[in-house]
């Protein structure tokens, strides 16, 4: 990603600025200028306002990466996780300050803002959002006997974009 592009972005990477459609409240990440939601969508032409997300959520689902994209192998293994916001918008992110296994679907989370990557040796430090358990959240990992079968899969939702 360029420079230009990263400090564009600046507001909804370090504050999670979202937009909200004042005419069916439904919130968005990244913010939209229109509605999709709305039953015609010149309806929310003009409607649509900056809304901070609050950062609080729960896992949605999770993957365990240990094959890493390039920059990340100093990572591995990290978790990358489907985020529901309690605003609604469904955010990926990694999940930091928890070993793997302590990971689950349903795990109460807090955006954090931490150092992203790196541009070469002395170039730009990128910083964003991951994702840590929240100060409550119990992250003992969840002991299953062999026989035990695996929780049941979520229906699955439409996320927001």
């Amino acid at each position: 990603m360029s420079i230009a592009r990263f400090w564009r972005e600046t507001p909804r990477r370090y504050n999670l600025g979202g937009s909200k459609c004042t005419n069916c409240n439904t919130v968005y990440f990244p913010p939209r200028s229109v509605c999709p939601e709305c039953t015609h969508h010149r309806q929310s032409i003009e409607k649509m306002v900056p809304f901070q997300l609050s950062g609080e959520g729960e896992v949605l689902s999770y993957t365990v990466v240990h094959e890493p994209a390039e920059g990340f192998e100093m990572l591995v293994p990290y978790v990358l996780a489907l985020v529901r916001t309690t605003e609604g918008p469904v955010l990926t992110g990694q999940v930091v300050d928890i070993e793997p296994e302590g990971i689950r679907i349903g795990l109460k989370v807090r955006a954090t803002f931490r150092k992203l990557r790196e541009e070469g040796k002395a170039g730009v430090i990128h910083y964003g959002y991951k994702f840590a358990p929240a100060e409550e959240a119990d992250t003992t990992p969840v002991a299953r006997s062999p026989a035990e079968p695996a929780p049941e899969p979520r229906e699955p939702t439409r996320a927001r974009a």
